[in-house]
């Protein structure tokens, strides 16, 4: 069974460098491991950012269904406040 600060490690090992070069975040705001769902929030540049689907696609839940694949389903997002997007 995993905990969220196992996620919060996977993020930050994994996922928030590469995030971050381009100026944005990631934050874990809930793991409900009845729905094995995982809700996150992007921030800074990825809020608003029109790649932040592609990101949290292809980056965030790839990622973490890589590491849990048994303890997570979904992935949720929500956008912080926008600062900057990227693109």
């Amino acid at each position: 069974m995993i905990t969220k600060f196992d996620i919060e490690e996977v993020l930050a090992e994994k996922v928030i460098p590469s995030l971050s070069m381009h100026g944005g975040g990631i934050e874990l705001l809930d793991y409900n491991q009845d729905t094995r769902n995982v809700h996150v929030r992007l921030i800074g540049s990825w809020a608003g950012c029109s790649a932040s689907t592609i990101t949290l696609k292809m980056g965030v839940e790839n990622t973490l269904l890589y590491y849990f694949p048994d303890d997570i389903e979904t992935i949720t997002h929500e956008e912080g406040e926008i600062t900057n997007p990227f693109y």
